[in-house]
């Protein structure tokens, strides 16, 4: 309500008197993006009334998904006076009463450098001198999220622009939804074997840790389906969610950049994304045009599981035609842990015959190569292309001493993009993936169980021109799975999955308060094949449809220029899962025997969310709570009964909450012999039963972190400190969890030689050897995080 009341009064506003800033753009640059103080503002043309003195005026273009820099100018608004600034391709002249300061540096003389060379020059404090009035071409130089040196000699930040989001792209400061993004430079400091433990410090993100080789992300408290991992924007198709203990069909190695959506995102790509999504990016069909070769390759060596590991990228174009090729290995060895790998208490439990692992994970090892070909065809206004990627893993599982996954993804990927096409649709967007997963479950080298998946995930995305103050998109989703589980110790049918979906996304300004809201109906078949000749537990074959609409608001109203506060409201409603429907089986690597339910119904769940964000140059806070509230959220709940010497475990729906709050800052705090930057972060989640009043299992207790970063020239320095709180808010089936604290730290030196760029460095894990056993793992009592280890590695970019 306060939010709708002040959308009113900015509307009322929107023409009041005062001074006014008009921005003019050639007709090739019409719609271009325009940042006031690093908030967007509008599309160019725009006028705009203004508070009286300086101001930064940003202008930026889309070149696909990534965004370029057309002009940035610092400019003096006087007493009364209306400005007029005028971006002829790139090259702005200031007219009228207003008076320019000196031009930003931040698009001028970067035009034909290297990606690494424009970063060199982006962390010069002198460049601004030396390249002020330098021609340029400005399509060459995308805004990054990275410090530029502004026009006063601090550094100003420009806006990172997020595609998982929004389906037009958004600066990462004007989205309603809270999301965390890792760059390249990031992944240098918080790469790990797996997916969930590379983002398990972010806020709100915790991990699945079942061991070193299978980590899944879990968000705000939900993990498994309610979690959806893509890979540049659509479904990855492997079975990671159905069980912890397989592995997403991802290298971190080769990841360029990570975007994680904290909480409801099911608008954009389903119920299955309840939680949150996660979107690995990677470039491996380039979308915007290649002039030369680049590159990169990085080895690593050390660590807690002695890892030896490699990868290797590298691009090369005409501008009109490029191509991808990238390359990875991986190899480690049973993870050194600080002590016992069974807990006291789980040591006081077994039997004299149990035998106790000690400095070491059994069958924790693990090996892994993958590799893709891509390539485009690109030009000004779009691009179309393919990739094919393979990755093949071999890992031990940890719950069972003599099982190992054999793990094979093959993925076949098409895209395309058509912009500027001057109708109702302006740009037109087109993804597809086709999957081939299989994985076979060794116990003593033999095949006990193969897992596979086959199948597709397309989407279309079309943006349309403005409707008055209203800019957005709309699309359909489409995807078909067929799953199998083979063999004795399946516990799953054979089931064809097939999901249809359209969706809507709509966003406006006026003034302060930007709005956006949307809508998405999903269509879904869930078709077991009952029975095989080996196997009569799971009945006759049986087909379930369900119909699943979702609904989001949200509001960002800007309080002053450095102040916003967001707010989004959200419907949301979600199939059952093959595996909630139609489970009969042991799955020993959990210690359960699951039973689904074949009339469970959609799950529904409202969500609230507001955040507070406060930026000042290179100090910013974001704080912020969330609540969600389901009617019928599918649990798997052990009754307490045996079935085959397994624990039973069954899914039904129940009442439950889940809320909670997440908070991050970071100040720069030192800036004589380099620059220092403080960082801080914490996050909290409570969810409980409703009906029952119970805490539900394996939630992460209160954590909280802090970090300095260092950097003096070519010199970096790390140190991080996490802290996570004892729990004993927990279910009647679980134990509670001690508390524990873990310090990393990171030295890099950076080394310029003729056509190379050279980024060293020596990370340490874990620094003083602290036993944690992490809440949210199912393997929490015989599988402890990994112990101190210290990894060296470098980065070459060419």
């Amino acid at each position: 309500m306060l939010l709708i009341i002040l959308t009113l009064a900015e509307c009322s506003k929107a023409y009041a008197a005062g001074p006014r800033l008009k921005v003019s753009c050639v007709e090739e640059d019409k719609g271009a993006d325009v940042y006031i103080n690093d908030e967007y503002t509008g599309a160019c043309p725009l006028e705009k009334a203004v508070a009286e003195g300086d101001l930064r005026l940003k202008v930026q273009k889309r070149m696909g998904t990534v965004p370029v820099l057309i002009f940035e100018q610092v400019i003096r608004i006087g007493k009364n006076a209306d400005v007029e600034v005028d971006v002829p391709s790139g090259a702005a002249q200031l007219k009228a009463a207003g008076e320019s300061l000196q031009p930003g540096e931040a698009a001028m003389g970067l035009a034909g450098m290297k990606g690494q060379e424009q970063q060199d020059h982006l962390h010069d404090p002198h460049a601004l001198d030396a390249h002020a009035s330098t021609q340029h071409d400005t399509s060459r130089f995308p805004a990054t999220g990275d410090a530029i040196p502004g026009t006063d000699g601090s550094a100003g930040v420009l806006p990172s622009v997020v595609v998982t989001a929004s389906p037009m792209g958004s600066a990462l400061l004007d989205l309603v939804l809270p999301v965390s993004v890792l760059t390249e430079k990031d992944m240098l400091f918080r790469q790990e074997i797996t997916l969930g433990e590379t983002l398990s410090k972010l806020p709100g993100v915790s991990s699945t840790y079942f061991g070193p080789n299978a980590s899944r992300p879990i968000i705000r408290g939900l993990d498994g389906d309610r979690i959806r991992i893509l890979q540049n924007g659509v479904a990855m198709l492997d079975v990671s969610s159905l069980s912890p203990d397989h592995a997403t069909a991802v290298d971190p190695l080769l990841v360029d950049r990570v975007e994680v959506v904290r909480g409801p995102a099911a608008l954009m790509y389903g119920g299955a994304a309840v939680g949150g999504v996660v979107n690995t990016l990677d470039n491996r069909i380039p979308q915007s045009p290649v002039k030369g070769v680049t590159g990169r390759f990085e080895p690593r060596f050390g660590g807690a599981a002695s890892e030896r590991s490699g990868a290797a990228m590298l691009e090369a174009g005409n501008g009109q035609f490029a191509i991808h090729a990238d390359i990875a290995s991986r190899r480690t060895d049973d993870l050194r842990i600080p002590g016992y790998a069974r807990s006291s208490r789980q040591w006081a439990a077994d039997g004299p015959e149990i035998e106790q692992p000690y400095g070491r994970l059994p069958n924790s090892s693990s090996s892994s190569d993958s590799g893709s070909v891509g390539a485009s065809l690109t030009s000004d206004n779009g691009y179309f292309g393919l990739s094919y990627s393979d990755l093949q893993s071999n890992f031990g599982t940890v719950a069972e001493p003599d099982v190992r996954i054999d793990m094979s993804s093959k993925r076949l990927g098409l895209a395309g993009e058509i912009r500027e096409l001057n109708t109702f649709v302006q740009e037109l967007k087109f993804k597809y993936n086709h999957t081939d997963y299989l994985h076979n479950e060794l116990e003593g080298g033999e095949v006990a169980t193969t897992f596979k998946n086959k199948g597709y995930d397309t989407r279309i995305d079309a943006v349309h021109s403005r409707l008055g103050a209203f800019t957005g998109a709309f699309g359909v989703q489409l995807t078909n799975v067929d799953f199998a589980a083979l063999g004795e110790a399946a516990f799953l049918p054979q089931v064809n999955t097939d999901t249809k979906a359209l969706f809507l996304y709509e966003e406006a300004t006026f003034g302060k308060v930007k709005l956006t809201a949307g809508g998405r109906n999903e269509h879904a078949s869930v078709e077991s094949a009952g029975d095989t000749p080996d196997t009569t537990r799971f009945g006759s074959a049986q087909s379930r449809q369900f119909t699943a609409n979702s609904g989001a608001l949200g509001a960002l109203y800007s309080i002053d220029p450095k102040i916003t506060l967001a707010a989004n409201l959200t419907h949301t409603e979600r199939a059952p899962t093959y595996a909630e429907l139609f489970a009969n089986g042991r799955h020993v690597a959990t210690g359960q025997f699951v039973v689904g339910d074949s009339t469970l119904q959609k799950e529904k769940s409202n969500g609230a969310d507001v955040h507070l964000r406060w930026r000042s140059g290179l100090n910013s806070v974001s704080i912020g709570g969330f609540y969600n509230h389901f009617q019928n959220y599918i649990a798997l709940l052990q009754s307490g009964q045996k079935q085959e010497d397994l624990t039973e475990a069954f899914y039904r729906p129940v009442k439950a909450e889940f809320y909670g709050f997440e908070m991050e800052g970071k100040s720069r705090i030192y800036e004589q012999k380099g620059n220092l930057d403080l960082n801080l972060r914490g996050d909290y989640v409570r969810a409980k039963n409703s009906d029952t009043g119970e805490p539900l299992p394996r939630i992460a207790p209160l954590r909280l972190g802090a970090g300095l970063d260092y950097q003096l020239g070519n010199f970096g320095a790390r140190f991080d400190v996490s802290h996570s709180f004892r729990q004993d808010r927990v279910a009647s089936s679980e134990l509670s969890t001690g508390s524990y604290t873990l310090a990393d730290a990171m030295l890099t030196y950076r080394i310029k030689t003729q056509g190379i760029h050279w980024d060293a460095y020596f990370k340490g894990n874990n620094l003083f050897n602290e036993e944690a056993r992490t809440h949210t793992s199912f393997l929490k009592e015989i599988a402890p995080l990994p112990g101190r280890g210290f990894i060296m590695g470098v980065r070459g970019t060419f």
